[in-house]
């Protein structure tokens, strides 16, 4: 069995040594190529360039933005091999993820230890066993998701958070508390909601603050803490969305409260939610802080999402 590790050097919870460790435990199952990340969208590029070449696995060390380029590597490769007879245009490689970011909200959504050395042991299992789960994905515009994206307020949260960590602020529950509370306070659109969902065959949903998506849950973690705005959702199912009305104090406040508790789910006449969507539009009257999988990718006014059922198989 051939496979490919995709490493990003800048993982935060590993180090060279613990790198070590990993290469040589993987090369004791399988026929093991090492590539390093060195750029952004590097990962995509390695993990497409793998699937071309007849690659059985391509195994990812980093946090969940690099699982987000290696999966858009994986699912381009697809399209380029669809004209292509035999075997490689009917299967992609198999995605194994080591976690290695601070959050990893893709590898615990599969069940996979927070810890790097376990969630190891227990890829290896998987390979010798040729264990797999075959999982959907989302889709935005032409970008695919594992777990989640966000317009508007998440979204400008997740920026907020970049940039203080660009200037060496270290990732933890604290900062993104008060990036919340940052962003909700100096934000233009508690009074007038410039965001709407349009879906094939209902009426719009207008005068929205912001609006999450999910393929799975949890929607992310607070240090131990699932934070599940919609619980429901499922890697086996279509998206499921949850949206604000309007970004009034107290009832935002109240949201917040909701989703700081173990159930989650929150609810109120601000609160919309929808379950197993195949597709919709998220449409801005103005440009839109956007989101994918805890990555920030600037400004948008209109976003197609689909759910792409079976799309990808995960060693776990």
């Amino acid at each position: 069995m051939r496979a490919l590790l995709v490493v990003n050097p800048k993982a935060t919870t590993t180090s060279e040594r613990s790198r070590d460790v990993l290469v040589r435990a993987l090369r004791s199952a399988v026929s093991l190529t090492v590539e390093y990340t060195t750029r952004r969208g590097h990962a995509a590029s390695l993990a497409r360039a793998a699937a071309e070449s007849g690659v059985d696995v391509v195994v990812t060390l980093g946090g969940d933005g690099t699982v987000n380029e290696a999966v858009n590597g994986l699912m381009t490769a697809r399209s380029a091999l669809d004209g292509i007879a035999g075997p490689r245009a009917q299967a992609l490689p198999a995605l194994a993820v080591v976690p290695g970011g601070s959050t990893n909200v893709f590898a615990r959504a599969l069940g996979l230890p927070r810890d790097w050395v376990d969630g190891t042991s227990m890829i290896l299992d998987a390979l010798r066993d040729g264990r797999h789960r075959v999982i959907g994905l989302g889709r935005a515009d032409d970008r695919y998701f594992t777990f989640a994206a966000g317009v508007g307020l998440d979204a400008a949260v997740v920026r907020r958070v970049e940039q203080a960590r660009l200037r060496g602020r270290k990732s933890t529950p604290s900062l993104y508390f008060r990036s919340i509370v940052g962003q909700f306070m100096v934000g233009d659109d508690r009074k007038i909601p410039p965001i709407s969902i349009e879906r094939p065959g209902e009426p719009a949903e207008m005068d929205l603050g912001t609006v999450i998506v999910q393929n799975t849950a949890p929607w992310t973690y607070l240090g131990d803490r699932p934070i599940n705005p919609s619980p429901a959702a499922s890697f086996d199912r279509g998206l499921d969305v949850l949206a604000l009305r309007r970004l009034a104090v107290t009832s935002t406040t109240r949201t917040l409260a909701q989703l700081a508790t173990r159930k989650g789910d929150p609810h109120g006449k601000q609160v919309l939610q929808l379950h197993d969507q195949a597709e919709f539009t998220v449409v801005a009257n103005r440009p839109q802080a956007f989101q994918l999988d805890g990555d920030y990718l600037g400004e948008r006014q209109k976003v197609h999402f689909v759910s792409v059922p079976e799309a990808l198989r995960v060693i776990c």
